[in-house]
């Protein structure tokens, strides 16, 4: 009712007619209007002033906007020079030359930045200072443009400024990105001479590029020259150490640094642990891996597919294939259940050739209304052929088209080697024929992983030795079909057969 109320006096005071519902013609019904006395009140003559200043404020603003679009698109015209812009333009304010700044990094034109800079420095003496001297120093760094870097440098001190960490930082980091070490470490000495304060960061940057050129023994003598400078290591440091020795595969510099970490209690970034984890994996270490493991933040995404195929490995080759199902929860709480959960699921029981286990995981995945994969089905169909069940192998066969999905050579692979083990194939094989499937390039759509579990085969050894035996030429004259395979291996086995009843 309030509502409304306000809605009606609103309406009155706009519009010189009685509000009058229950009239049909009220908006006809002229009313005398009575001016009401006012008096001076100060308040709202404030509240129109703010308002005449916001409203300015927001021109100003539309305008300011406007001319950052002409700039933007001035600097987009192909040959566009923003030294003959700022030659027609006069000047430009701050704002406006760093967002041309931005624009020549973004569109890999950093090497016109220190021209740039130095026309529009020499505009205004208020703009020759340490801060800009240290943002420019710093891009140009990073971007790699360390002759640029040093002339700005100098030029700085020629007007007496004092560069601080960051400039030096920039430089010492720069040229040790490039491999420069003797630059980096002549710019290091003179930072030392200025007498400015040392940071760990300084020597962090230093570590992390001698990592990048492999050179371990120079990352250890930094490391202890770092303590004799009187710079504590940080966390930083301990993680760019473990990340770099893990990559190496230098377990026992890696696990020295670790348990430095453990002893002063430093939390280590998942980039660490997870680097530790994959060099003891590459190692097949799978206690210290296990270990390791258990300290990755539960909320982490890092474990990439590359990295859980190669702990998976650890575990196959150590015949643990319980684990897998361990791995695969394990990724399930950082990743969710991804094709990769329900392979290591499948191929856990496959491997314990547990008909029972494979049957409840593929009920969870009809739950879970996953989409069937080549791969999927291979995992299972190996796992039937294994104990010889030869009756759910020929289900999942005929399932085939039920799932949309198409044999790949692992498939084919199966069916031949099953046939040789006494399944009745020969249907399938045909209806393969008519339907145009075997006549499809070879595809391989199955995780190395399942080969690693199972084994590739007979036939698919077959293939590779016939395939192997052929003239280089002919092997990559033609797109090769599971046809031309089947048919190579065929011609293969006759060869040898004909050969061996000429030696008798």
């Amino acid at each position: 009712m309030n509502q409304i109320s306000t809605l009606q006096n609103n309406f009155t005071t706009f519009y010189p007619y009685k509000f009058d519902a229950t009239n049909p013609n009220f908006l006809f019904s002229k009313i005398k209007i009575t001016k009401p006395v006012t008096c001076f009140n100060p308040s709202h003559a404030i509240s129109q002033d703010y308002s005449t200043k916001h409203k300015t404020l927001l021109v100003e603003s539309f305008h300011e906007h406007q001319r950052f679009k002409e700039l933007l698109a001035r600097l987009n015209k192909k040959g566009s020079c923003p030294l003959q812009m700022l030659e027609d333009d006069g000047d430009w304010s701050r704002d406006h030359f760093w967002t041309v700044i931005r624009f020549l990094r973004q569109s890999s034109r950093s090497d016109e930045i220190l021209q740039v800079f130095n026309m529009w420095k020499d505009r205004e003496n208020s703009r020759i200072n340490e801060f800009n001297y240290e943002k420019i120093i710093e891009m140009l760094g990073e971007e790699g443009l360390m002759e640029d870097a040093v002339l700005a440098f100098t030029d700085m001190k020629t007007f007496c400024l004092s560069p601080s960490l960051q400039v030096y930082n920039s430089l010492i980091h720069g040229f040790a990105r490039n491999g420069k070490f003797d630059d980096a470490l002549f710019h290091l000495n003179q930072m030392k001479e200025t007498n400015l304060t040392l940071e760990s960061d300084t020597y962090d940057g230093l570590i992390q590029a001698y990592g990048k050129f492999k050179m371990y023994d120079e990352m250890g003598m930094c490391l202890k020259k770092m303590e004799m400078d009187g710079c504590t290591p940080d966390r930083i440091t301990y993680n760019v150490l473990i990340e770099e020795f893990a990559r190496a595969g230098l377990l026992t510099r890696m696990e020295k640094a670790y348990q430095r970490t453990r002893m002063e209690r430093i939390d280590l970034k998942s980039s660490a642990l997870i680097a530790m984890v994959e060099a003891y994996a590459n190692f097949g270490v799978v206690d210290k891996m296990e270990t390791v493991m258990k300290r990755v933040r539960t909320n982490t995404r890092d474990f990439n597919e590359d990295l859980v195929r190669k702990i998976a490995l650890v575990y196959i080759e150590n015949f643990m294939f319980s684990r897998l199902e361990k791995l695969a929860y394990y990724i399930t709480k950082r990743s969710g259940r991804t094709d990769m959960v329900w392979c290591l699921l499948l191929l856990s029981n496959a491997c314990l050739l547990s008909q029972q286990g494979i049957d409840i995981v593929v009920r969870e995945m009809e739950e879970a209304e996953v989409l069937w994969n080549i791969m999927f089905i291979n995992i299972v169909l190996l796992a039937y052929l294994k104990i010889k069940d030869f009756t759910h192998l020929g289900i999942f066969l005929t399932n085939l088209g039920n799932h949309v999905v198409k044999p790949d050579i692992v498939t084919v692979g199966i069916l031949f080697d099953a046939i040789d083990k006494g399944f009745r194939g020969s249907g399938t094989i045909e209806k393969w024929r008519r339907t145009g499937l075997l006549c499809r390039s070879v595809e391989m759509e199955t995780d190395p992983l399942v080969l690693a579990a199972f084994g590739k085969g007979q036939f698919l050894r077959k293939c590779e030795e016939a395939y192997l035996s052929l003239e280089p030429g002919t092997r990559e004259k033609k797109k090769w079909s599971y046809s031309d395979l089947i048919d190579l291996v065929v011609a293969k086995k006759n060869v040898k057969k004909s050969q061996l009843e000429e030696d008798k």
